[in-house]
């Protein structure tokens, strides 16, 4: 009943029909909202993600039953376990696993993967889990033979120090030279080539305690300078020896790339699409590239290369579980290096392991899977 000013007026009761139009209405409002409320939260949980990988030990490798391991994947499994992610494992080689990330076609990327301003530019990283950086292989021993003994005489260091032996033998002839050539003349006389080529003959003779004596000093200032390089010759002798010894010996113990300066004259390689390349670019180093980091590694042993570029922490995995002896990687690194998860450019799986990585680097557990992966 409705009222209007001073009139009642009764409203018309609702017939059968309209009431049950008006519920079928309600029910199907229902039913199209249903689906808004039955939906999950998180409704990727129940997706089963693609996760791609390559082979880059001790960061990811496959066992003896083909199942993955390694220090990134078991800090991937730890997260996706925490955040109750299913996954698939996805290996393939480093570009496609880039453009894989790239294009959505991966949901993540878990390896050795360096974060770069280039690979920034195209998908997300994580925060860092590990810092290292470059590192150089090389050959633990050099070859022996008549050809490397000829190189090491001929090379710049041993040449520098015959010429600062010759210098300081001509020195002292023409000092005794000056004091000979009047009162000695039949022995430092002639001319003055002459005299300083007696005078040469003569400290050459003494140093090498040798003494011919076919030619001696006799006057004062002459044999004061002859005592004393008596007793300067001792150490003379005993230096330029222990100079020979150390390029002749020393050096066929140690390979000739002592660090990253000396890779413009050496023949140098790298594996395609890493990062070292990037640096060996800049640095205008000519480089032979290699598919894999064992291709690489296989022909510095066989003398292919001289020198290995790649990122430490796998050179010395590598090395240390295969060619210790043979090869050696040189102390220190260059070319700092954070390795990271890829994800896609705005990715709702970054905030969630973001907080869950910071989390796991932090506990003991990460220590000891350093320890046992990298002995650090």
């Amino acid at each position: 009943m409705l009222y209007f000013g001073a009139f009642f007026v009764r409203a018309p009761r609702p017939t059968s029909a309209a009431c049950m139009r008006c519920c079928l209405g309600i029910f199907a409002l229902l039913l199209l909202a249903a689906p808004a409320f039955a939906q999950p939260m998180d409704a990727d949980t129940t997706r089963v993600l693609r996760i791609g990988t390559k082979t880059a030990p001790p960061f990811a490798f496959k066992q003896a039953d083909s199942s993955w391991t390694g220090l990134s994947m078991e800090l991937w499994e730890d997260i996706a376990r925490d955040l109750d992610l299913r996954y698939a494992w996805h290996e393939m080689e480093l570009e496609a696993l880039l453009d894989g990330v790239h294009t959505d076609s991966l949901d993540a990327a878990v390896a050795a993967l360096t974060i770069t301003a280039e690979r920034e530019a195209l998908l997300d990283f994580s925060h860092p889990f590990y810092v290292s950086g470059l590192g150089i292989a090389v050959r633990a021993q050099q070859e022996a033979g008549w050809w490397a003994a000829i190189q090491r005489l001929l090379s710049l260091t041993f040449m520098k120090v015959v010429a600062a032996l010759f210098g300081l033998l001509l020195l002292v002839g023409a000092i005794v030279w000056l004091f000979e050539r009047n009162r000695n003349p039949d022995q430092f006389g002639g001319s003055p080539a002459e005299g300083i080529a007696s005078g040469f003959w003569w400290s050459a003779v003494t140093m090498t305690t040798v003494g011919y004596g076919d030619k001696a000093p006799v006057s004062l200032g002459g044999r004061l300078v002859a005592l004393i390089w008596m007793f300067a010759a001792l150490i003379m002798a005993s230096s330029f020896t222990a100079a020979i010894t150390s390029v002749l010996t020393v050096s066929q113990l140690a390979s000739t790339v002592q660090g990253p300066d000396d890779l413009p004259g050496v023949q140098v390689g790298a594996v395609e699409a890493a990062t070292s390349t990037v640096y060996l670019n800049r640095e205008h180093v000519n480089y032979r590239t290699y598919a894999t980091v064992e291709q690489g590694i296989q022909a510095l042993r066989d003398g292919d290369i001289e020198a290995l570029v790649h990122d430490a922490p796998i050179l010395r995995y590598l090395i240390r579980n295969g060619q210790q002896g043979v090869l050696r990687v040189l102390p220190g690194t260059f070319e700092t290096q954070y390795y990271g998860i890829a994800l896609p450019k705005d990715s709702p799986l970054r905030e969630d392991v973001n907080r869950l990585l910071l989390q796991k680097i932090e506990q003991p557990a990460w220590k000891d899977r350093l320890y046992r992966y990298l002995g650090e």
